[in-house]
């Protein structure tokens, strides 16, 4: 790529990326989007609870929304890898996988979250198409179903409460020994969950959808849908390598405008919020584009 120089560089180029990228381009402002083409819905078989795309493939809106935002001739794309990002006196130095580098003024992270999978063999696999974490987003398609919910203790406690919402015939796994207070065992037994504390080895299924959960004592459970999750780790380290700081569910910290604590430094979508979808993402890239331009303009005028 022969330009070099952006009011703004998004690295991240999924949903949040280009919504914020849209904003940009309709202001005139020149923006860069990096993009490694690894989405962490990318295995998520369909959307829901957006208006306008509800049950459309995930791959098919960010698709479609890159061939709109690929119309606006001042937002240029980049397929690759950032590694490593320098803060400069008026900017940023970004440094690709490829070793190209580009500067721009302002940077916006849409880089999303990197799930840690449980040594439960074929988690992975399941993951996104019966193995589930929003109810909001994936609900609405398994109600009625026999489910589980694969947690333990507090989060345990408040998932199975959450997703009885959608079906009654419903158990937790804990995984291990349960850390359930005596309450909220005599709580959800009284409202029909059952509790098994046994160990999980493995998930049947196939091609991605749950048929049986497999305990380490070879019990089997029979299930169209399992709730779970899984930790996660930030999918790109360089915001914590700027100084950007992490909340204490491990996810980038930003105040009502999407600005991190480092000057020149925004940051939107899934790295930011427990509230993953591609509605929320959508929005806050938008309302994040919108923001930096203002930052821009007053800078300017």
């Amino acid at each position: 790529m022969e330009q070099k120089n952006f009011d703004v560089i998004i690295i991240g180029g999924s949903y949040s990326g280009l919504s914020a990228a849209m904003s940009l381009g309709r202001a005139l402002r020149q923006v860069l989007i990096i993009d490694s083409g690894l989405p962490c819905n990318r295995q998520t078989t369909h959307s829901h609870n957006f208006i306008t795309q509800d049950g459309e493939k995930p791959a098919v809106i960010s698709a479609k929304a890159k061939l709109q935002v690929d119309l606006y001739k001042t937002v240029h794309f980049y397929s690759g890898l950032a590694v490593k990002a320098v803060k400069k006196d008026n900017g940023f130095e970004i440094l690709t996988e490829s070793g190209e580098v580009f500067n721009c003024r302002k940077v916006l992270f849409a880089t999303g979250v990197k799930d840690l999978f449980p040594e439960i063999k074929d988690f992975e696999n399941c993951w996104g198409i019966s193995v589930l974490h929003c109810p909001y987003c994936h609900g609405y398609e398994v109600k009625n179903e026999k489910t589980a919910i694969i947690a333990n203790g507090e989060m345990g406690f408040e998932y199975a409460k959450l997703i009885s919402n959608w079906t009654k015939d419903l158990r937790l796994c804990t995984n291990g020994k349960s850390e359930l207070t005596l309450e909220q065992t005599e709580t959800l037994n009284k409202h029909g969950v059952q509790i098994f504390e046994e160990e999980i080895d493995s998930f049947e299924n196939q091609d991605g959808y749950v048929q049986n959960i497999i305990l380490k004592n070879q019990e089997k459970i029979t299930v169209k849908a399992i709730y779970a999750k899984p930790p996660f780790e930030q999918h790109c380290p360089i915001p914590e390598t700027l100084g950007c700081d992490i909340n204490e569910q491990g996810l980038l910290k930003v105040d009502a405008m999407q600005k991190t604590n480092v000057a020149g430094v925004y940051a939107s979508g899934d790295c930011t919020t427990q509230m993953r979808s591609v509605a929320i993402a959508v929005s806050t890239g938008s309302f994040a584009g919108a923001v930096i331009n203002k930052e821009l303009t007053d800078e300017d005028f």
